[in-house]
């Protein structure tokens, strides 16, 4: 079972890396990227205080901070030494020698979790929690399942690392807003923004 799941986890990666052309590689060298997305971020806060007013934006912006936090420094700090999977591109796994690297892409490193997957499914699902609105969420995880494509196509995760990474990152994403919503509000409910929208 477990050699059956290893052999489709490396067939589905060697999809998504053994389709390149130039286009693709410059397009998915900037989308895993964190800095292209910097204007991207700034719309989000803006509808944010938009939506919610300067309070309850704040609220939710300090319910992100915790999330990224968590989801990068577990992933990367904690659960990544301890598993130590190696990346696909990294030398010294055997599948090396069939990846194909994109540039700006750093060989070696472990991969298990997906920070890139972790990250951005946290901040889609809290987002998400707060907008209530079914094109936003639809955008939001398009974002976040593209973002985590991209990291198949550069050769540095496993789909089963994005997958994973995906899981962490809602749940921490849930969690955070859950968490930030009690300290602020003594109630055991989140989305205290949702019911309370124009509030300042």
């Amino acid at each position: 079972m477990i050699e059956t799941l290893t052999s489709l986890d490396q067939q589905i990666l060697l999809f998504f890396n053994g389709h390149h052309t130039a286009f693709l590689d410059e397009a998915m060298s900037l989308i895993t990227g964190k800095w292209i997305w910097i204007p991207f971020y700034l719309i989000l806060i803006d509808m944010l205080f938009k939506k919610l007013g300067p309070k309850y934006a704040a609220l939710t912006l300090a319910a992100v901070v915790v999330a990224i936090v968590m989801t990068d420094q577990i992933c990367a700090s904690v659960i990544r030494p301890y598993i130590g999977r190696l990346r696909p591109c990294n030398p010294d796994n055997p599948i090396f020698s069939a990846i194909t690297l994109v540039k700006g892409i750093q060989p070696g490193g472990y991969s298990w979790p997906s920070c890139h997957a972790a990250n951005t499914f946290a901040l889609a699902t809290l987002l998400s929690c707060v907008m209530r609105s079914r094109k936003f969420t639809a955008m939001i995880f398009i974002w976040a399942t593209v973002v985590s494509i991209s990291r198949l196509y550069c050769g540095v995760h496993y789909p089963t690392d994005i997958l994973c990474g995906a899981a962490f990152g809602s749940v921490f994403g849930y969690l955070s807003l859950e968490a930030v919503s009690r300290l602020y509000s003594g109630i055991p409910r989140m989305y205290l923004a949702i019911r309370r929208p124009n509030a300042a």
